[in-house]
């Protein structure tokens, strides 16, 4: 079984930058898709972007486009999300998520299309 803790979230001024990490154990995540989702407080979790087994292909939710960038590296069994620019809206608690199950796509968006999740990284950000 995977399991996924976060880590690298925290209190940033509007404008800074900060790269959030996923660290899986128990299994390699070499051959799933992974995913970041946010939840902002008293807002439903939402997709931010996703990555293939590869890390060859991502996608994104076009409020992050241009500012975020998901990568792995299947060797560290770690995955990343470099966020630059960010701004009071990106305001939430990111969680990492992975889709244990085949996946020949990369562009899974939806919460049910990822089965593992981890506990979750805050990030604030004051304008």
């Amino acid at each position: 079984q995977v399991q996924l803790v976060e880590s690298g979230g925290g209190s940033v001024q509007a404008g800074d930058s900060l790269r959030l990490s996923c660290a899986a154990s128990g299994r390699t995540i070499a051959n799933y898709a992974m995913g970041w989702f946010r939840q902002a407080p008293g807002k439903e979790r939402e997709f931010v972007a996703s990555i293939s087994r590869s890390g060859g292909s991502t996608y994104y939710t076009s409020s992050v486009k241009g500012r975020f960038t998901f990568s792995r590296d299947n060797a560290k069994n770690t995955v990343y999300l470099q966020m630059n620019v960010l701004k009071p809206e990106d305001t939430a608690v990111y969680y990492c998520a992975c889709r244990t199950y085949y996946s020949s796509n990369y562009d899974y968006t939806d919460n049910n299309e990822y089965d593992v999740w981890g506990q979750g990284t805050q990030v604030t950000v004051s304008s």
